[in-house]
């Protein structure tokens, strides 16, 4: 290493073969590579994640004289490539975890009173036994980038948390989000509420939320060393909508003999959307700050989304559940980056549902039981693309013609008047999706199905759950005396043969309509 102004320091990585990995350890307690290592170059020193992790734990310390009359501590450049993955306690933390460990230690120690003033000990995870000793957040970007800092000198240096904050809204839109917030990792007041409502039995066969448990609740144990979450809401109203659209969507539901599909599902698949755009935003965040660790979701693992968002402020939840903005209504995805630098949460915003109960009453099969609670067993979205199986005979006639998804609680509510369009073509209709007729639909081949829906969100269900969702469409068609009803009864007769139970179950009820 080496100091501006001509200084002279030491940098040691000390190995010991034999040393027993335990609680609260400092530097050169740690273990085992296959030797010692003492380099004073650069050149030799290897990044820590290239090391085994079967059974070894790393430390590294750093000496230094007294530096007080200097401006900043500087790491040669091969030096500090060297020591990125070292100095990022959560990424170690994590790397270790994964591999069985109890816990792990980083222990970084500045003589001459640097340390008390410069360092400050933090515990990441309770129960794993580790204590890393980190820089201060407002030390973090300096430090593990360039330069340690002068304490003389902090009140010229910009906060790290602050800065990337306000810098996230610029990206953010520069990528085609409509806002970013941040919000901390303690959600514990949110899980009675989970619990309550898997008890209820109201996730329906979504078992995957049953087995994620507490995981949910907990981004820090669902991604170690979480210390943030940065939230993102994208608007994905399809270029070209018309400003009476929310009259527009209630208005097809009057024709039975032809498909309606969700809003979000028309144009292309916003988990690919978003992703990309999301792993860019972090992308620029790193550059900013250095080395981050960093887990990009978009409706993807077990996260809270809408109560991350809530917190976040990017809206209120409403009484349907879904997220709403006094701007935009509720017609926007999210996402979410779980990173390991703890960021300055943006402030939640007031809900203003007040004693409207529009989505309640509008709810075509009553899934939404309770203000703020949804049956997804009863919800024409989960019964359309979720569930899998046979969908309950008595909620069939109440489906209507929705063949992928729901907007009802959406289209009522009178935020959404304010909803906004995408700036973005990605989320465009799509041709062939949406108002096709359903003996149409009945023709598709698997093979035509694939073609027709590839890289759109619909693709997901499969074929068998498509011809199962217009199956009940159709019966629901003929039940209505459509006058296309000898074209649908044709349609549904070509699938009575079908391979696959649910869908010839689902043809038979219909024709019997």
């Amino acid at each position: 290493m080496r100091l501006q102004g001509g200084a002279a320091a030491l940098v040691e990585v000390d190995f010991q073969a034999n040393f027993q990995v335990g609680q609260r350890q400092r530097a050169k307690g740690f273990v085992r590579p296959f030797g010692q290592l003492k380099a004073g170059a650069g050149k030799d020193i290897p990044k820590a994640r290239v090391f085994p992790l079967a059974r070894m734990a790393k430390a590294v310390e750093v000496e230094m004289p007294d530096v007080q009359a200097l401006q900043a501590v500087g790491f040669d450049h091969r030096i500090r490539r060297a020591f990125d993955a070292p100095l990022h306690p959560q990424r170690t933390q994590q790397m270790a975890y994964q591999c069985g460990f109890a816990g792990a230690q980083i222990a970084l120690q500045a003589d001459k009173g640097i340390a008390q003033k410069c360092l400050a000990g933090q515990s990441l995870r309770k129960g794993l036994g580790g204590v890393f000793v980190r820089p201060v957040q407002q030390q973090r970007r300096g430090f593990y980038n360039h330069r340690v800092n002068n304490p003389k000198a902090q009140t010229s240096t910009p906060d790290a948390a602050a800065l990337s904050t306000a810098q996230l809204q610029t990206w953010g839109q520069e990528l085609g989000f409509s806002q970013i917030g941040v919000a901390g990792v303690d959600l514990h007041s949110a899980e009675p509420g989970l619990w309550a409502w898997l008890e209820a039995g109201f996730h329906g066969s979504m078992d995957y939320m049953q087995r994620h448990g507490s995981k949910r609740a907990r981004p820090a144990e669902l991604v170690p060393g979480t210390l943030s979450v940065i939230t993102a809401r994208m608007d994905y109203l399809p270029r070209g909508t018309a400003p009476a659209w929310q009259s527009i969507e209630m208005d097809r539901l009057q024709s039975p003999a032809t498909g309606t599909v969700a809003l979000y599902a028309r144009g292309r698949d916003y988990h690919k959307v978003l992703r990309s755009r999301l792993q860019t935003l972090v992308e620029r965040l790193a550059a900013e700050l250095g080395p981050l660790g960093h887990r990009v979701f978009t409706d993807s693992a077990p996260v809270l989304e809408a109560e991350l968002a809530t917190r976040s402020g990017l809206g209120w939840r409403g009484k349907h559940t879904l997220v709403l903005h006094r701007e935009a209504g509720s017609m926007f995805f999210l996402g979410e980056i779980f990173v390991d630098a703890a960021l300055t949460p943006t402030p939640p915003v007031e809900p203003h549902c007040g004693s409207c109960s529009a989505c309640i009453d509008v709810c075509p099969t009553q899934a939404i039981v309770a203000p703020y609670q949804l049956d997804a067993r009863r919800c024409i979205s989960y019964l359309t693309i979720e569930h899998a199986g046979s969908i309950d005979v008595q909620l069939r006639p109440l489906m209507g013609n929705r063949i992928y998804g729901c907007d009802d609680c959406q289209s009522v509510c009178p935020w959404n008047k304010y909803a906004r369009v995408s700036r973005l073509s990605d989320f465009d209709e799509r041709a062939g999706l949406n108002g096709q007729s359903l003996a149409g639909l009945l023709s598709w081949s698997e093979a035509e199905f694939l073609q027709r829906t590839e890289g759109s969100a619909i693709r997901r269900i499969g074929h068998v759950r498509w011809l199962r969702n217009v199956a009940v469409a159709a019966g629901n068609a003929l039940r209505a005396g459509d006058a296309c009803a000898p074209a649908l009864r044709q349609a549904l007769q070509a699938h009575l043969g079908h391979e696959s139970e649910v869908v010839r179950e689902h043809v038979h009820w219909a024709l019997a309509q």
